[in-house]
C-alpha cells in the first residue's frame, strides 16, 4: 500500500475507533415518579402524593445523588419555626447493586404554617459503585423530625426507579449495552502485537479529539526519514 493510502487508512480507522469510544459514554436515565406516601405522624396517619425527581452527577469515584420533592407531604398541627424540621430519606438500590442509599438535607429555611403540606428540601448523598452494570435508584422511606417528634412516611404504591445509571465499580471492567453504557474507570492497554486493536482504539480517541492536529501527527509519524 502506498504511503498516502496507508496514512488515510490509519486516520479513518482511528476516527472510527474514536467514534466507538464516544458511543460508550456514561449513560443515565431519569424519570419523575409519583410516590404515594403513608405518613405515621404523632397525631395519626396522613397520606400525600408527591412527584419525586432523582438526579446523579459524577463526583470523584462516585456519584452525588439528589432527591427532590415537587409537592409537600404530611403537615403539622402547629407552626414549625425556621430550623425546626429536619428531613432525611433513603433510596433503594436495584439492578446491579442492592441495599439503600441514605440522603439528607438542611432544616427548613423558613417557618412552615400549621396544617400546611411540608415542603421537603432537596436531599443528597454520595453513591460509590460496588458493582459494575446498570443500577436503579428508587424512592423509599422519608423521615421528618420536628419539635422532638418523628414522622415516618413509607411509599405504598411501589414506585418505579427515578434514576438508572450505568456504573463501573473501582477496578472493574466497563459494562456494555445496546443503549451505549459506559465506564467510569478501566485500565490502560498493554503494549504488544496482541493489543494493537486496543491501542488503536486509544489512538482513535486522540485523533477524534485533536482533529487536524492529530491527523498531522499521524502523517509526520509515518513519513520516511530524510537525510
Amino acid at each position: 500500500m502506498s504511503y498516502p493510502k496507508r496514512t488515510a487508512a490509519l486516520a479513518s480507522a482511528a476516527a472510527l475507533a474514536g467514534s466507538a469510544l464516544l458511543l460508550s459514554a456514561p449513560a443515565a436515565r431519569a424519570d419523575v415518579v409519583d410516590v404515594n406516601y403513608r405518613c405515621q405522624t404523632p397525631i395519626g396517619v396522613k397520606s400525600a402524593v408527591s412527584p419525586i425527581d432523582i438526579k446523579g452527577v459524577k463526583s470523584g469515584s462516585g456519584y452525588r445523588i439528589t432527591m427532590s420533592w415537587q409537592k409537600g407531604v404530611s403537615s403539622s398541627p402547629v407552626e414549625l419555626g425556621k430550623g425546626a424540621m429536619t428531613p432525611s430519606a433513603s433510596i433503594r438500590l436495584g439492578g446491579a447493586d442492592s441495599g439503600t442509599l441514605p440522603v439528607s438535607g438542611p432544616a427548613n429555611a423558613a417557618a412552615i404554617p400549621a396544617n400546611t403540606p411540608i415542603k421537603i428540601s432537596d436531599l443528597s448523598g454520595t453513591y460509590t459503585p460496588k458493582k459494575t452494570g446498570k443500577v436503579t435508584f428508587t424512592p423509599s422511606t422519608l423521615v421528618i423530625k420536628a419539635l422532638g417528634t418523628t414522622t415516618t412516611c413509607t411509599p405504598t404504591n411501589s414506585p418505579g426507579p427515578g434514576l438508572t445509571l450505568d456504573v463501573t465499580a473501582a477496578g472493574g471492567s466497563s459494562p456494555t449495552s445496546s443503549s451505549g453504557s459506559s465506564s467510569t474507570g478501566g485500565t490502560l492497554p498493554q503494549t504488544g502485537p496482541e493489543d494493537s486493536a486496543i491501542a488503536l482504539g486509544t489512538l482513535g480517541g486522540t485523533v477524534l479529539l485533536t482533529g487536524a492536529a492529530g491527523a498531522l501527527w499521524l502523517t509526520r509519524r509515518n513519513q520516511p526519514s530524510r537525510r
